[in-house]
């Protein structure tokens, strides 16, 4: 495309924001007619471009050598149109085929495509979505979900990981039961599912010490910082939640968080919000919650949360730390591994103590709150009104969308309502009931009210509420990096509840990706397979 302005060039070629080459004012870049951009905007955007020294812009496409002028720029633009067509009717015939007797998977699909369109309606910037970014993200996050529930060897290797981790986590029993004693810890909530915390913590805290925790976040931040173009601050504290929470991994950054942009600063929150800490996961574990479920949502959750967060607050600044070589991680300050396992330890008092006093104060208000809304019930004529019939109905729409059959919609959004409201620690507290009750063989409904879900809501349910996307976070991600740099809170402070809506939807959407894969079941005796018609 020739530009009628002077030659400009672009040092390195990176990918393009919009139509925009790094490096260059957009000012004196060529202008793209609207029907080129309406036809070709998205595949251009997902392609890195330059300027050459004639004054030519060169959109490098995945695979094609660089087009020197127009004629050959448009020979190697209509393979590539092909390219990306083809694996779109491939998505669409492959989900006709596959959900040709499941209609609910196709639901769950749909539900997806409304959260990611939701989004973008609520976006900062729309003009400046980096479509390789989300794309990517969603790709990736479609990928890892279809292969940890469709494929025999993902769920095999989750389902393992998952059993090997509780075996792990059951040494935890050693500790408490000498402290508190065996009845105690089979008996009182306290001392069976805050120890793992304890544990779990000390183990983390080994790993960082030994370097193999460092390791492990650079790859996953390198992997998807290459397929998704963004920068490595961002992407490096979105990796790090997969496994430490809201306020640890921003530490990662913690060099780094004075000069991020706005947007940058965005992605880190949204990734707080979307993910879990390890250290809890044990404790949802000891719940009964599924663990390869909640490993799968973890880890799903980081590309998503990426691709979401500048779906929603797109980069209009300019990055200080485009640089791979501008991120570097420490090893702590321990000086042996006893130091080290002393100090996680130590630190994990704060985060039981923190636990065991937001569930005493939660359920109080709870029942509080259940107990005036009933007063106020019985005076207008509506029976047993609680937060919980509340939330059924405002969330029965969008537990629906995820993929939850419709008897199952109202306990699955009265879960999200709790979970978003008070915290996910109560939700996956009533879910575990709700499984219990399955296990144990309790008619399905009694007075009126359903005992259980079935085995697919159980499963979009535990995706769904796997983060800490709730109105108590807030407080925590505003405290935890108003803490780390006080000069930047009021920016901070506007666009908290930005991420927040972000990393809700993003748990959402991965339980749509779960909804759209069939969840499988092991019965024993039996052979490993999905789950049987109805």
């Amino acid at each position: 495309i020739p530009s009628p302005h002077p030659p400009y060039l672009c040092v390195t070629p990176a990918p393009c924001e919009g139509f925009c080459c790094p490096g260059v004012p957009t000012t004196q870049l060529p202008t793209l007619s609207s029907t080129a951009v309406n036809a070709c905007g998205i595949l251009l955007a997902l392609s890195p471009c330059h300027l050459t020294g004639g004054g030519e812009l060169i959109l490098m496409l995945p695979g094609v050598p660089a087009a020197t002028s127009p004629g050959q720029l448009a020979v190697w633009f209509f393979p590539c149109r092909v390219f990306w067509l083809a694996i779109l009717v491939g998505l669409v015939t492959w989900l006709v085929l596959d959900t040709s007797k499941r209609p609910e998977q196709l639901i769950s699909f749909a539900g997806l495509c409304a959260f990611v369109l939701f989004l973008f309606a609520c976006s900062k910037h729309h003009a400046a979505v980096p479509w390789r970014a989300v794309f990517w993200g969603l790709g990736l996050e479609f990928v890892l979900g279809i292969f940890i529930i469709r494929t025999n060897p993902g769920f095999e290797a989750f389902q393992w990981l998952g059993n090997q981790i509780q075996i792990f986590l059951s040494y935890t029993t050693a500790g408490s039961g000498f402290v508190f004693g065996d009845r105690l810890i089979n008996e009182a909530f306290a001392f069976q599912a805050l120890p793992i915390v304890v544990f779990f913590s000390c183990v983390m805290s080994i790993l960082y010490y030994a370097g193999l925790m460092q390791w492990l976040i650079l790859k996953i931040s390198w992997l998807l910082q290459i397929t998704m173009g963004t920068t490595p601050t961002e992407t490096l504290s979105v990796a790090g939640n997969i496994f430490v929470g809201q306020t640890e991994a921003p530490l990662l950054v913690l060099p780094y968080l004075a000069d991020m942009t706005l947007s940058e600063v965005h992605a880190v929150m949204t990734g707080g919000f979307a993910t879990i800490a390890g250290s809890v996961m044990g404790a949802y574990m000891s719940f009964g919650i599924d663990p390869s479920s909640l490993i799968a949502a973890s880890v799903m959750a980081a590309p998503c949360a990426l691709a979401m967060a500048k779906l929603v607050y797109p980069e209009v600044e300019e990055s200080k730390f485009k640089s791979k070589e501008g991120v570097k991680l420490s090893r702590g300050a321990e000086q042996n591994i006893l130091e080290a396992a002393s100090n996680g330890a130590a630190a994990s008092v704060g985060l039981v103590a923190n636990i065991a006093a937001n569930l005493i104060a939660f359920l109080a208000v709870l029942k509080f709150i259940n107990a005036a809304l009933s007063w106020f019930g019985e005076m207008v004529n509506i029976k047993e009104l609680s937060f919980q019939i509340i939330c059924s109905y405002i969330l029965m729409p969008v537990a629906f969308l995820m993929g939850a059959d419709w008897a199952d919609s109202p306990l699955v959004a009265e879960l999200l309502g709790i979970k978003i409201f008070l915290n996910e620690f109560v939700a996956y507290e009533q879910l575990s009931t709700y499984k219990k009750n399955r296990l144990a063989g309790l008619e399905e409904w009694s007075g009126g009210r359903k005992q259980w879900i079935s085995m697919r809501a159980e499963t979009i349910t535990t995706f769904a509420l796997c983060g800490f996307a709730n109105l108590s976070s807030i407080g925590i991600m505003l405290g935890g990096l108003t803490s780390m740099v006080p000069q930047r809170k009021s920016e901070f402070a506007s666009i908290v509840l930005r991420a927040l809506l972000t990393g809700a939807c993003v748990s959402m959407l991965n339980a749509c990706v779960a909804g759209t894969a069939p969840a499988r079941f092991h019965c024993p005796g039996r052979p490993l397979g999905r789950a049987p018609e109805g």
